[in-house]
């Protein structure tokens, strides 16, 4: 049996924080009510013909990693399934968890006219600045109406692996409703 010493200060990337699912890593929110959360972190990436009043597109399937990456490191995943089907947006609207710098590099392929991020780059004229923020957080609904809803607040299945079936199954629950909704 090999024991491990640990340094103070020095973070512990193999903690067991969950009996139940091992692979869960704590998750800081910063919430005065809840800090810490345990579980998982997906990037959902939501493609609309256009941000006025009531868009509602279609999601793309979650880009995920084990562990609490930043935001910057899962938009290299959403990019490539963006670039896998031929998608080129031409306005991109995220948080402000995005630092301008590294998302700016991973958006570079795409070309969009502009990338917004909330509080940190905002360009265009005011009334675009204006519509984008007004998208913006509108998608925080939508994050929140997929976690009530189609179940993406918690997973039911055990594992990284079966996080990642429970998100997926989540989204084409949303798409289906999304298509369904259109078609009227």
């Amino acid at each position: 049996m090999q024991i491990k010493q640990r340094v103070a200060g020095e973070p512990i990337k193999d903690r067991l924080v969950s009996l139940f699912d091992p692979d869960a890593r704590p998750i800081r929110k910063g919430k005065l009510g809840k800090p810490n959360e345990f579980g998982y972190v997906s990037q959902l990436a939501e493609v609309t013909e256009h941000t006025k009043r009531g868009a509602r597109g279609l999601i793309l399937p979650a880009s995920t990693e084990l562990g609490n990456p930043a935001e910057e490191t899962l938009l290299p995943g959403t990019v490539a399934e963006l670039e896998r089907l031929g998608i080129r947006p031409r306005e991109i609207a995220v948080d402000g968890g995005f630092k301008p710098g590294p998302t700016n590099t991973a958006l570079q392929d795409l070309a969009p006219k502009q990338v917004f991020i909330a509080g940190r780059q905002e360009p265009g004229s005011k009334r675009t600045q204006r519509r984008l923020r007004r998208y913006r957080t509108g998608e925080e609904g939508r994050i929140s109406h997929l976690k009530r809803r189609y179940g993406l607040d918690r997973s039911r299945l055990k594992g990284d692996h079966g996080r990642q079936i429970w998100t997926e199954w989540g989204i084409l629950a949303y798409n289906l409703d999304t298509l369904a909704v259109r078609t009227r």
